[in-house]
């Protein structure tokens, strides 16, 4: 209960700091999904942390603007940025021609494969859980869960999915055995190999996605601005400090 608490503290603090933010025209907000290690989560301190964190961190200072980094629910995080509460999204984001309608993305700078996570021993296979009646386990508007959804009822899989406010939290109910398998970014599923009793089975038949920063439509200045930097940060020794820092070459 006490960390619930002083993560819900954390939270509001970030809040505030990003209104004072916002109404600066030198300053910008980005939103966060604060549980997605490693591109972005709260670490122990209440700061935001992660490679999308510090590689925004390094293009608004490129760009002479401060930023922001505000937490908000993956499922609500594009009307955020739509209503202007936020002014980017730099936080492990697909580019799918889906969202394309509503924002515009910087160049893609991650390729992402989804899989599926299980208790480490487990026997399970792909075909297991997608035909075996399992449970399954999948972070609320993401394009995994869009597409598992869609997949099983063009296929007659008899899956149930069970939706979650973060992918973090679907690995904990693998592990107390709440769920058969959990569906996920490789990223942090490799993350969660690292730190927990958990194991990646492979990945399930989706296509390979790339990760993109992105603005409102009516920004196209802060677009152009980031997708220079977001360039000059790729090409320098800081983007493979990031990467090694960050573990994303597993």
């Amino acid at each position: 209960m006490m960390k619930k608490i002083l993560a819900l503290f954390a939270a509001f603090s970030l809040l505030a700091m990003c209104s004072t933010a916002f109404a600066a025209k030198s300053k910008i907000v980005n939103g966060i999904d604060a549980n997605f290690p490693p591109f972005a989560y709260i670490d122990k301190t209440g700061k935001p942390s992660g490679f999308d964190v510090e590689a925004m961190d390094w293009i608004a200072n490129d760009i002479g603007v401060e930023v922001c980094h505000q937490p908000i629910e993956w499922d609500g995080i594009i009307t955020a940025l739509l209503t202007k509460k936020i002014d980017i999204i730099a936080s492990g984001m697909s580019a799918t021609a889906e969202r394309a309608k509503k924002v515009n993305f910087t160049i893609p700078y991650w390729i992402i494969k989804q899989v599926m996570v299980t208790k480490k021993g487990s026997p399970l296979t792909i075909e297991d859980i997608l035909n075996g009646k399992k449970v399954i386990g999948v972070q609320q508007g993401t394009t995994e869960a869009k597409w598992l959804k869609a997949e099983a009822e063009k296929n007659g899989w008899n899956y149930e999915l069970r939706y979650y406010s973060s992918s973090p939290l679907s690995v904990e109910d693998v592990l107390n055995g709440r769920i058969d398998a959990a569906a996920m970014d490789d990223a942090p599923a490799h993350d969660a190999a690292s730190k927990k009793d958990v194991q990646i089975v492979g990945t399930f038949g989706m296509h390979e996605e790339d990760f993109a920063y992105a603005v409102r439509k009516d920004n196209p200045e802060l677009l152009e601005k980031v997708n220079t930097s977001l360039a000059k940060l790729m090409a320098s020794p800081k983007w493979d400090e990031l990467i090694k820092k960050y573990e994303l070459n597993k």
